[in-house]
């Protein structure tokens, strides 16, 4: 972190502060972080108040673990802290303090219904090969990770990568206001959320938020392919790249050919020339994901050579995300189960489907959260694709993915992921690929975990 004071901190939020007559004497210089466990020397310790848990509660651990102040919204002992009326509001704009004082830092803000943490996990890895890069630990994207993520800068720092995610109109334009980008990454407006927002009309004014706050200087990264990104261009105040397989397209691919793996390989065509690239991550809409990466460390002022090794190099970071694992007795479990919405839907079977294969296709699917009144109809829309597709089996698990079952002849249906297990581990043979995909709360994620497990102990 960039050292703060416990008076700066004061300054920054407009608290009070207690336990202490020389806040200008006690510096922040280790994490800053909600949780007591992760506290170490010099760390601040913002206390949040949960659903299940206060965490005024855990000052005293916070304090043993070495943390020297706590952000909190009443006076506490055990620790100097900075008493504010709204530890959230308030931690954003320590956040924003750090950003100030890091006038060389250069931030990257990354939006869209789907396929944010894997571009995040991609343009960390390209631009961290250049130069320090801080990023999002898993999908840190809301109004506590962005912070979390920003106190992470240190005066050597040179790029922030900031995944953005929204739950309403208005989430995005406070986000920037903590991390202001001077890039802005925009990848597709789908369904996710639908029933949060009401439709996807507002989804689209929610993530237009982030190209919006771009300045005049900077840049708007925008998916060619997606209409509705697209037409984010007008009215903004920054330049504007369109990225995608569209001839329009200011960085495109052509030539796109996958590998056995359902691994992408094209000819990148952009302003700064033309190259070959190949990536190690399954699934054809990386290729776009790749373009917008491209766009940005081109412009962040890596070479096109920098770009295509760091692009080549770059493996999976998150969890659970196209996670694949080639098991001893011959089965690949491909877990994609972090979370799910239909187009991220269509996307894993299209990757599972690109694979080759000397056994079957299994699609082990949950439900998809948060889709409103179409809930049912979007399901079944992803049932009767994979049917398009021709897979072998699709399991669906639990009561929400029913009308998946309902879509696909021949489809089983399965209350829950035990029964999920027990189905799915006695049936698979050497050769077959496994994939697991659902909204993060589905639990499909610990059955992939369960599936690959298991088998490596036999």
């Amino acid at each position: 972190m960039i050292p703060l004071s416990l008076s700066e901190i004061r300054d920054l939020t407009g608290g009070e502060v207690h336990g202490t007559t020389a806040p200008e004497e006690i510096s922040v210089e280790g994490t800053v972080t909600t949780d007591s466990r992760e506290c170490e020397p010099g760390s601040l310790y913002v206390a949040r108040v949960g659903e299940t848990a206060d965490g005024h509660d855990y000052v005293p651990a916070a304090a043993a673990a070495g943390a020297v102040a706590a952000l909190t919204s009443r006076v506490v002992d055990g620790l100097p802290c900075v008493v504010v009326d709204d530890v959230q509001t308030a931690f954003g704009r320590v956040a924003r303090g750090v950003v100030d004082r890091a006038p060389e830092l250069r931030v990257v803000g990354i939006t869209g219904s789907s396929g944010k943490t894997s571009v995040k996990d991609l343009l960390a890895s390209v631009l961290s090969s250049v130069a320090e890069t801080v990023a999002p630990v898993n999908s840190l994207n809301g109004e506590i990770g962005v912070p979390l993520t920003v106190c992470r800068v240190t005066p050597t720092t040179r790029f922030l990568v900031a995944e953005m995610g929204a739950r309403g109109i208005g989430h995005i334009d406070y986000l920037t206001r903590i991390a202001p980008p001077q890039v802005a990454i925009v990848l597709n407006v789908g369904s996710a959320h639908v029933g949060e927002f009401g439709s996807r009309d507002n989804i689209a004014i929610a993530k237009a938020e982030l190209p919006q706050a771009v300045p005049a200087e900077g840049l708007s990264i925008l998916n060619a392919d997606d209409p509705v990104v697209a037409a984010m261009a007008t009215g903004l105040r920054s330049r504007v790249q369109l990225v995608g397989l569209s001839a329009d397209a200011d960085v495109r691919a052509e030539d796109v050919v996958l590998d056995e793996r359902g691994r992408a390989a094209y000819t990148l065509v952009c302003p700064q020339g033309t190259a070959s690239i190949s990536l190690r991550q399954s699934g054809a809409h990386h290729v776009g994901n790749s373009l917008a990466v491209a766009a940005a460390a081109l412009e962040l002022g890596l070479s096109l050579d920098q770009v295509v090794a760091g692009l080549g190099a770059a493996e999976a970071v998150s969890r659970w995300r196209m996670e694949i694992t080639d098991r001893p007795d011959g089965v690949v479990v491909v877990n994609d189960a972090y979370n799910a919405n239909p187009d991220s839907m269509r996307a894993a079977l299209d990757a599972v489907a690109a694979m080759t294969t000397t056994g079957e296709r299994w699609a082990v699917l949950g439900g998809m959260l948060e889709l409103g009144a179409d809930s049912d109809a979007e399901h079944a829309a992803v049932g009767a694709y994979a049917a398009e597709l021709g897979l072998d089996h699709v399991v669906a698990v639990g009561e929400g993915a029913r009308p998946i079952a309902e879509a696909f002849p021949g489809a089983e249906w399965v209350a829950d992921t035990d029964q999920a297990y027990a189905m799915i581990s006695s049936r698979v043979r050497p050769g077959d690929v496994v994939l697991l995909k659902s909204s993060r709360d589905s639990g499909l994620r610990w059955l992939g975990d369960r599936l690959a497990a298991e088998a490596v102990a036999r």
